[in-house]
């Protein structure tokens, strides 16, 4: 270090204030954003041909997990929120052509027994069930209003839900406990 001689030093005149210098200076935190619209719509389109993000996002060149869903709330991304939520609903519809698909193979759903005739594999047909199973639940989730479970709170016609109380099993005490009932909230 002696052999160098000493530091240089900038004369005052090209000297910044440090908080100029720090301001000018400044960076984000983190890895640099690769959003493009072509990168959102390789990934849209593989999340609505029934791929998980998961999946996808292990791929060498896809950003993270994380990063995808930090997309997703970013402001400066609100038409890749929307392509992403139409490509979760058109993911829905694939895992619908796959259930049909999955229950129409019935190839290995039996097995040669012993003495040359047919076992039923209750293994494959179990493991079915259970591939089925699983995309419905995903479809309620993806597309509720579409394949969610239906709950209908109304009446006759789609109209309020009447009630009919039946009168008629009610003692004389009864009756008139519920006329004085009645008359006080008609007088209120």
């Amino acid at each position: 270090r002696a052999a160098l001689g000493p530091p240089l030093r900038l004369p005052p005149s090209h000297r910044k204030p440090m908080s100029q210098a720090t301001k000018t200076t400044k960076r984000k935190r983190g890895r640099p954003s690769i959003y493009s619209v072509a990168l959102a719509t390789r990934i849209c389109t593989r999340l609505a041909g029934g791929e998980s993000l998961r999946h996808i996002c292990g791929d060498a060149k896809m950003p993270a997990e994380s990063t995808v869903h930090g997309w997703l709330v970013a402001d400066e991304h609100k038409d890749f929120a929307a392509r992403y939520a139409l490509a979760r609903c058109l993911q829905a519809d694939f895992f619908a052509d796959e259930i049909l698909e999955i229950a129409d193979d019935a190839d290995n759903d039996f097995t040669a027994g012993k003495e040359g005739g047919k076992v039923v594999n209750h293994e494959h047909i179990s493991r079915s069930r259970l591939r089925v199973d699983t995309r419905k639940f995903l479809m309620g989730k993806l597309d509720p209003k579409k394949y969610g479970d239906k709950l209908q709170h109304t009446g006759d016609g789609g109209g309020p839900i009447r009630l009919r109380p039946d009168l008629s099993k009610l003692t004389e005490k009864q009756l008139d406990a519920l006329e004085r009932i009645l008359g006080r909230t008609a007088d209120a």
